[in-house]
This record gives structure tokens, C-alpha cells and sequence, in this order.
């Protein structure tokens, strides 16, 4: 009949406490405005590598880690 809806959950995003309607790692990064930002990523403690990102499912309670690389010294 109707379109899918994804329901809102939560989830920890860098330690902090995020609604998302994002059904995949990749598209919580495009949710979270990281666009084509290299970045490194993980779920739960485990690192996903960027080319399972758009594979990797979110679950209600999961705690994701985004780092960017930094210039300077």
C-alpha cells in the first residue's frame, strides 16, 4: 500500500544521546551532515570500514564513534 516509514530511536552518536530515522551507518553519516568528509567509523566499539557502511544496520541503543583526521601539530 504506502511507503515504508523508518520510526525515529535513539542511539549515541559521539557520546551524545541522537534521534535518527537512519536505517544504516551510512545514512546516519548523511543525516549527520559528514557529506563526503573521510571519516572513521564505529559501531558498538568495532570498527566499520567505509566500503560495509551502507550495509551495517542501526538498532535502538547502539553507540556509533565518528573521527575525523585533524591537520596541525
Amino acid at each position: 500500500m504506502g511507503q515504508s516509514i523508518h520510526s525515529a530511536f535513539k542511539i549515541l552518536v559521539n557520546g551524545m544521546m541522537t534521534e535518527t530515522t537512519a536505517s544504516t551507518l551510512q545514512a546516519l553519516l548523511a543525516e549527520q551532515g559528514y557529506g563526503d568528509t573521510r571519516v572513521a567509523t564505529a559501531r558498538n566499539g568495532t570498527f566499520v570500514p567505509s566500503r560495509v557502511r551502507e550495509e551495517t544496520t542501526l538498532k535502538p541503543g547502539d553507540s556509533i564513534e565518528v573521527v575525523s583526521a585533524r591537520q596541525g601539530g
